[in-house]
């Protein structure tokens, strides 16, 4: 392996933000802060993320950095999967689940840091009938959403909750058959989702226990509710509660076979594909190497976490807005860190937090969303 060589891959259409000069950027940054020398591929189409990683593998590289959303990152990390090279995020997409987990910032600075840490970690990766994946595999309605979403013209988030609705007044729950540490068991489900990582994306807690170093995989049943209890299920998974919903079952295990009555839609990582009915579920310990924050805390709070994650999103956007408008912002910046900085003293000695114990946080949040309100109605007045 050449310990002095790094591929950056950059997908120009991701995201929203605009490339030119990112790639001299980047490269300008690793060469000074590692030493190391640094090539530059950009994307044209589909599969070119993967066909440029997986010739970093034979040319023995020391890493490989995608500069994308989930797809390309994706795509890089399927090459890297049992080889020594290891992989670099700098998140650029809309949903960015594998570096949401992982607490690696949706920032292109900030992300830019880690990988000069040069702190690397052993993750696991899974496969689903030997397709990778890193996040979650799902049948079920998560899967039929996933398919409504890829037949929309528009992206983006409110896009892929449009779809989620219009799925949810339509869907009815399916039976399934799972196979796993020895036991089994048949039934009707609203969705079966196996884990390697947390979330699906955009801060969506579907396992929040998952671990992606233990060599096991989350296994999410979602059984079916009524129409106000399933729809319930949206809190909950977007507050970190969704492991204490009566409607879900789950357990650990490092491989499952899961059988269906058809072969309707599945997805991996939120892609649509076609997998057939019986499907072959494995976790992949340790086999995939990440660069990774040193400071890594490894646990998802409920509602600490999704508020922590949310506000360190807006303090980036706010930071990234044009000079005028930023300068308008700024305030919003310095309340947003006070904010995170006393949140996370008031809860720094509470081991576990259980529901109706969140009281640490109720004084900063009422101050915090007093204060963003006044910023942003002066904000609006001088548009």
């Amino acid at each position: 392996m050449n310990k002095q060589r790094l591929l950056l891959i950059i997908n120009p259409i991701s995201g929203t933000s605009k490339k030119e000069g990112l790639a001299e950027h980047l490269t300008r940054r690793l060469t000074d802060s590692l030493g190391m020398s640094v090539d530059v591929k950009i994307t044209g189409g589909k599969d070119d993320a993967n066909r440029f990683a997986a010739e970093a593998v034979d040319q023995g590289y020391y890493g490989v950095i995608a500069v994308g959303g989930d797809g390309t990152v994706n795509e890089v990390a399927r090459a890297l999967c049992n080889s020594d090279v290891a992989l670099g995020i700098i998140p650029n997409g809309s949903g960015n689940g594998l570096a949401r987990h992982l607490e690696i910032p949706v920032d292109i600075n900030l992300s830019l840091d880690v990988i000069i840490q040069n702190n690397i970690l052993a993750c696991d990766y899974a496969t689903v009938n030997d397709v990778p994946f890193f996040c979650t595999f799902g049948i079920g309605f998560d899967a039929a959403v996933s398919d409504r979403f890829a037949r929309q013209r528009k992206r983006g988030k409110m896009m892929y909750i449009k779809s989620a609705f219009e799925e949810f007044v339509r869907y009815r729950p399916k039976e399934y058959t799972i196979r796993a540490n020895g036991k089994e068991i048949t039934q009707k489900a609203f969705l079966v989702a196996c884990c390697n990582a947390s979330q699906y994306g955009n801060n969506a807690y579907i396992a929040p226990s998952a671990n992606m170093s233990d060599g096991l995989l989350d296994i999410i049943i979602i059984h079916a509710g009524s129409p106000i209890s399933t729809a319930m299920l949206g809190v909950d998974l977007f507050t970190g509660y969704i492991n204490r919903n009566t409607l879900i079952q789950t357990f650990q295990a490092p491989s499952a076979i899961i059988s269906r009555t058809d072969s309707s839609s599945a997805h991996v990582d939120g892609d649509h594909v076609e997998l057939g009915n019986l499907l072959d579920v494995k976790c992949h310990k340790e086999k995939l190497k990440i660069f990774v924050p040193r400071s890594r805390q490894g646990e998802i709070r409920p509602i600490l976490t999704p508020i922590d994650s949310f506000l360190s999103d807006l303090r980036i956007t706010v930071s990234n807005l044009p000079q005028k408008q930023n300068s308008r912002m700024r305030p919003l910046i310095g309340i947003v860190d006070s904010f995170l900085a006393n949140t996370r003293v008031g809860v720094s000695n509470i081991p576990q937090l259980k529901r109706g114990k969140v009281v640490p946080v109720v004084a900063p949040v009422k101050d915090f969303l007093t204060d963003v309100r006044n910023i942003l109605l002066e904000f609006f007045r001088k548009q």
